[in-house]
């Protein structure tokens, strides 16, 4: 299985995040100083920076009927290098609470992209991705390591699932993450079981 990320934003060079880092740079001409400079891939991330809404949807079984959550709401800031998004219900909402933290970042060392997510709703552990190369300024590719998914009746089933993400960005207001899913069922059958879709949360 494999994610597809399109950045469907041209990379600007207006301020660079790597000047952040420019006098560390000349007092350390290390190859680790210098690859722990963000590159073009962390302007882009950049533009991620802000608070979303946020539309979910689960169909956790091929047969299952989608079900919808709305009032969500996605802060992303900068770590560092890597962009760290922390989802909730909104503040007053009606929505059971968790808490949903991911982080994306271009590792400069190997020339691709990590991701990471833990999601206190489910018991699937802490779920890594990764993709296989640099990519292109329109497509990513990323895998996720497989889990154990412990289904949705009163007995643990633990089959094991394949999973990917793909993420697309309309514009810079506009995104959609989507989880297709596959079961060591014997089927080999592929669905889309996990879809966020984020909306920019107009600033007062």
């Amino acid at each position: 299985m494999r994610a597809t990320l399109h950045w469907l934003v041209p990379l600007v060079g207006s301020v660079s995040l790597a000047s952040v880092h420019l006098r560390t740079l000349r007092a350390d001409p290390s190859a680790a100083a210098h690859l722990n400079e963000p590159g073009p891939e962390a302007e882009v991330l950049g533009r991620d920076v802000g608070t979303w809404e946020v539309t979910a949807t689960l169909r956790p079984t091929f047969e299952a009927k989608p079900t919808v959550t709305k009032h969500l709401v996605a802060t992303r800031v900068f770590v560092g290098r890597y962009l760290a998004e922390t989802m909730k219900p909104e503040p007053g909402s009606q929505e059971p609470d968790f808490t949903r933290v991911d982080y994306l970042t271009f590792n400069r060392v190997e020339g691709r992209w990590q991701y990471v997510s833990i999601d206190t709703r489910m018991p699937v552990g802490i779920m890594p991705a990764r993709s296989f190369s640099r990519g292109t300024d329109k497509q990513l590719t990323f895998e996720f390591e497989p889990i154990a998914f412990v289904g949705m009746g009163d007995k643990v089933e633990g089959t094991m699932v394949r999973s990917n993400l793909v993420v697309t960005r309309d514009g810079n207001d506009h995104q959609v993450k989507e989880q297709h899913w596959v079961l060591a069922d014997g089927t080999g059958r592929e669905w889309v079981a996990v879809r966020y879709e984020y909306r920019r949360k107009p600033t007062r």
